[in-house]
């Protein structure tokens, strides 16, 4: 009998879901704080929970008959995953059942700043008739601008062309083929925040986009446009958004998230040209009933065959598979770091091929750690070699694997192919010692690099003087070059450096390398 303890409130669809099963017990014990956890995980072999539940390491060190960690919903912060991970506890979690509820509250949200919904609401309470106070405006054929394409983004600009609206999206991690079967068209981030009437929020909060609408942003869109975030509250710069809505430099606003929640004292309570909900994304009868029913069925499934879906921490590999691949899949993940960050567009499809010795392994672990490296740090989800091939499905990245004994001048070479439309980017790497990874080449130009830490890669012209004049740039902000080397292609006049720098470059040092007239492109990679 495979035992199930439930510590956070469930829809009773969830739990009856669970009494139907054969060969398995669950017990529902609710507000337990983390010693009253400890004393009891160890009788379980799953744990379900929403956000309430703390499961800290020592939950986890507590917990030896626990195998699986069930979220009902996408969040994990309140999961230690590493620590989960090292105590061989899967940790999975339902990242699309709540998608439909979020992308609808847009689309509410959307109709409501139209029509002026809220401002009537109160006029009419406070015993007024003031129907020529509030024209609205219908929002056929204006032009919805989509920030994030993911499952939600897709199901509003779905919804969004039911409404006969134009729908236009920006996600630098999708490939163009995905929006035109949405019926969405893609755009950079200047031309979606031009051009948008409505401007809706549904990319992930992680590092590189925070805040990114801002200030400048912001006065880059339409007087009459309007803004609505219903995705996570850092991605608005709110110092900003109350300048622009104060000054209406855009016509609304609305909010479900913040950048801090409550959001109290907020300036932004002062106007109103903004309406506020209380982080309702999820708050449906239906997507609670959703995403209760769905992690039941998942703790169900992996209890009886071992199959975990959505999990976010299952290695693929037999230990002894492990530890032949692990120093190419370590190859590949850095590789694939490599790519992205040298691509200037969404990859559509990756090549993967491995030569000589290391064409006696499996393939498949080496090149889905290839999309692990592309993806990590791009999206919410934590990407893993669990859920990489499912990202990349969803990102619209086909893979693509070849192997071959032919050594082509190593012992082993793994070479890793992006592309996006007509262009490509080829990158080659080998493993001196079977343990110690390089980069052995980028395109046409041959190299040597040990590809760690903060790598700076640069274009330039092959003359004297600018290696010079990048290493003075760095010098005079005291950043030392650890490693550099120097490569030249087929074609005299361009050449390659890649630096291995001891502190990462910031906003105003990068451009003044970019600066240096004969540099015609600069990336900064953090590996």
């Amino acid at each position: 009998m495979k035992k199930i303890l439930i510590s956070d409130k469930l829809a009773d669809a969830g739990i009856n879901f669970l009494n139907e099963q054969e060969g398995v017990q669950i017990h529902i014990e609710t507000g337990l704080d983390e010693a009253q956890l400890c004393d009891i995980i160890g009788d379980y072999d799953a744990l379900l929970i929403r956000s309430g539940t703390q499961v800290t390491e020592k939950v986890l060190k507590a917990a030896k008959n626990l195998k699986i960690i069930g979220r009902a919903g996408i969040g994990v912060d309140n999961v230690d995953v590493p620590a989960a991970t090292e105590q061989g506890i899967i940790v999975m979690n339902t990242p699309d059942a709540n998608a439909t509820t979020t992308a609808e509250l847009a689309i509410a949200h959307l109709f409501s700043l139209s029509r002026l919904l809220p401002k009537a609401d109160r006029s009419v309470r406070a015993g007024k008739w003031e129907k020529a106070a509030f024209m609205g405006a219908e929002v056929s054929y204006k032009t919805l601008g989509v920030l994030g394409f993911g499952t939600i983004g897709r199901i509003v600009a779905q919804r969004g062309v039911g409404l006969k609206m134009r729908v236009i999206a920006y996600d630098p991690f999708v490939a163009p083929d995905v929006f035109e079967q949405m019926g969405a068209e893609s755009v950079s981030l200047d031309e979606l925040v031009a051009q948008a009437d409505y401007l809706t929020l549904h990319c992930p909060m992680i590092e590189k986009t925070r805040g990114i609408i801002g200030a400048e942003q912001l006065k880059g869109m339409k007087k009459s446009a309007m803004l609505i975030n219903c995705a996570r509250g850092g991605l608005v710069d709110e110092v900003a958004l109350y300048d622009a809505l104060k000054n209406n430099d855009i016509a609304a606003a609305a909010l479900d998230v913040y950048e801090q929640e409550p959001p109290k004292n907020s300036p932004l309570f002062e106007l109103d040209n903004i309406s506020f909900t209380p982080h309702l994304g999820a708050s449906t009868r239906e997507a609670q009933v959703a995403v209760s029913v769905e992690i039941a069925r998942q703790a169900v499934t992996f209890l009886k065959t071992g199959e975990a879906i959505n999990a976010l921490n299952l290695p693929r590999l037999s230990a002894e598979e492990l530890k032949k691949s692990r120093q190419f899949m370590n190859l590949a993940n850095i590789l694939g770091k490599v790519l992205v960050n040298l691509a200037d567009k969404p990859i559509e499809r990756l090549e993967v091929s491995i030569f000589g010795k290391a064409s006696e392994l499996e393939i498949r672990p080496i090149s889905v750690e290839a999309l692990v490296g592309m993806f990590t740090g791009q999206l919410s989800t934590p990407v893993n070699r669990v859920n990489a091939e499912n990202i990349a499905k969803r990102q619209g990245v086909s893979l693509v694997e070849t192997k071959s004994s032919e050594a082509l001048g190593y012992l082993s070479l793994m070479k890793i192919v992006g592309h996006y439309g007509d262009e490509s980017i080829s990158l080659e790497g080998t493993l001196l010692g079977d343990c110690h990874p390089r980069l052995v080449k980028i395109n046409e130009f041959e190299v040597e690099v040990v590809p760690e830490g903060i790598l700076l890669v640069t274009r330039h012209d092959d003359k004297p003087g600018v290696i010079a004049a990048i290493g003075a740039v760095l010098g005079a902000a005291n950043i030392n070059i650890s490693r550099m080397e120097v490569g030249t292609g087929n074609d005299s006049e361009q050449a390659m450096a890649l630096i291995n720098v001891s502190t990462p470059l910031n906003d105003e040092l990068f451009s003044a390398l970019c600066a240096i007239p004969a540099v015609h492109s600069a990336t900064q990679i953090c590996l």
